[in-house]
């Protein structure tokens, strides 16, 4: 009867062709319609935000079923290890502990994963007080377990385990504090994660193919129903949590490439309709510059670059990612230094916490992280909003590779290792260590003929030098060997030391 008269009636018939338009927009927007299309030419249009050149500093969480054995020494790779090497430690540890593997699965752990102390209000104000400008969390890493409300498969923090939308309740917790939201995707890589041929183990039981993925052959290549879930599981978190960054891990090698166009254009589309600027980083030049910022996994550049890059680091001591037993972390001075060396280079620092399965950041994690936020308190001036100077450095000190995995090792730098940004009318020279009695900054000279480090900085130009944090008075001056500036013998300042020199206008 309804049909008949929708019909019968012209009016009708065109309010419900137009609902239907409308409907199917919301559903799934159309990129040729909109400002981005899966083209790398479009895609190539889209800037990096202010926001995010200015933040420099933000704070990721590896945290999920693999947190519960908490083995390493990659934690967040136990699944992988005890089905696909019988011989390694985490296969040994698996069978003392739990059991055969033929009895005792990864997913097994599932119900041991809930997450009981879980407060996100609690993790977003430590984010907070450590100086992070985005926080966020691995909302799926390669293990297949979701942490958000997904239709993809039932093997998410809403149906099991924690029994919590955990990407929700961070998303909330941290948008609230005025930090933006950053979620971090894995997921590729569960193609090859688990050995889904070996029928021995329940990995390679169909019934658990929502984990484990689809079964298949070793070196099989993914297949469309695969990658168009790994494609609709990044739509359902654009549309309903709206990240501000999106980090891809190990790259997009497995995923073709249409649908890393279709992608892109569809979160880029997503930001303009909600009046949002967003980032997307990447690794292993799966996609053309000037797209997104590349990732360097536990690494940085060794000289400034034309062109943003972030490094991916945590705060453990053996990369480990998760929370493992055993676990150690790297010193407070050394996540400065090497905050301070990605700056002056045009890097910027996303730090990885692992919290344990119960929801507790560790300790150790939670003093690294104020004490980070009690640095940047003083000095933060000379990080935020800066941006690389003609140099970025000076000092003997050098990495020993770049851009190499780990190449950010415990280097110890010196009281001449000087790295610099600029912001405004001031120069900021931050010394890796306490100088003694003076520094000198070679870079700025009074001498007609310096060597190629001369930025063309003159005396006259100098208005006034302060350290950050110091509220006596520095004497100094500018000779031929560089600026010299008196410091005081003791200065109740920790790690680096932000000299700011104030130009004349």
């Amino acid at each position: 009867m309804i049909s008949k008269m929708i019909m019968k009636n012209p009016i009708i018939l065109i309010s419900t062709a137009l609902i239907a338009v409308l409907l199917t927009g919301c559903n799934e927007r159309s990129p040729e319609k909109m400002k981005f299309k899966p083209e790398w030419s479009s895609l190539q249009q889209h800037q990096t935000p202010e926001w995010f050149l200015d933040g420099k500093f933000g704070i990721y969480v590896h945290w999920g079923v693999y947190s519960v054995p908490a083995t390493g020494p990659n934690g967040t790779w136990y699944a992988h290890y005890i089905y696909m090497d019988e011989n390694s430690p985490q296969r040994k540890h698996h069978e003392k502990t739990y059991g055969p593997l033929e009895e005792f699965g990864y997913k097994d752990f599932i119900p041991m994963f809930k997450a009981e102390k879980f407060d996100p209000d609690e993790w977003a104000e430590l984010f907070a007080e450590s100086g992070a400008m985005w926080a966020g969390l691995a909302a799926e890493h390669h293990d297949g377990f979701s942490l958000w409300d997904t239709k993809f498969n039932d093997y998410n923090s809403v149906k099991m385990g924690p029994k919590k939308d955990i990407v929700q309740e961070l998303e909330r917790a941290i948008k609230s504090r005025g930090m933006k939201f950053v979620t971090t995707f894995h997921h590729e890589t569960n193609w090859w994660f688990f050995p889904t041929w070996d029928k021995r183990y329940d990995c390679g039981d169909p019934q658990y193919s929502d984990l484990y993925g689809p079964i298949h052959e070793d070196g099989d290549e993914p297949t469309i129903e695969y990658l168009d879930e790994w494609y609709g599981k990044l739509i359902e978190v654009f549309d309903n949590y709206s990240p501000d960054m999106i980090w891809f891990d190990t790259g997009f090698g497995a995923i073709r490439e249409s649908y890393r166009k279709k992608m892109l254009a569809y979160y880029f589309n997503h930001a303009i309709a909600n009046n949002k600027e967003v980032v997307i980083t990447y690794k292993d030049n799966d996609i053309p510059p000037g797209i997104g910022v590349m990732d360097l996994e536990v690494a940085q550049m060794r000289e400034k670059t034309e062109f943003p890059w972030l490094t991916d680091t945590s705060t453990d001591d053996g990369e480990a990612w998760s929370y493992v037993n055993g676990i150690t972390y790297k010193s407070l001075n050394r996540l400065v230094d090497n905050l301070v060396d990605r700056v002056s280079k045009n890097g910027f620092l996303l730090l990885n916490v692992g919290p344990k399965a119960d929801g507790t950041i560790p300790d150790e994690v939670k003093e690294l992280l104020l004490g980070l936020g009690k640095w940047l308190d003083i000095n933060g001036e000379a990080i935020y909003k800066t941006r690389p100077w003609t140099i970025a450095s000076e000092g003997p000190t050098k990495l020993l590779s770049d851009a190499t995995y780990g190449n950010e090792s415990n280097v110890e730098y010196s009281a001449q290792d000087i790295r610099f940004t600029v912001k405004e009318n001031s120069l900021y020279a931050i010394c890796l260590d306490w100088p003694k009695e003076k520094l000198l900054i070679k870079s700025v000279t009074t001498n007609d003929f310096p060597d190629e480090d001369f930025v063309g900085i003159y005396p006259d130009e100098i208005r006034s030098v302060e350290l950050l944090g110091f509220e006596e008075k520095l004497n100094w001056e500018v000779t031929d060997e560089g600026l010299e500036i008196s410091v005081p013998e003791e200065v109740p300042l920790e790690h680096a030391f932000a000299f700011k020199i104030s130009l004349q206008d």
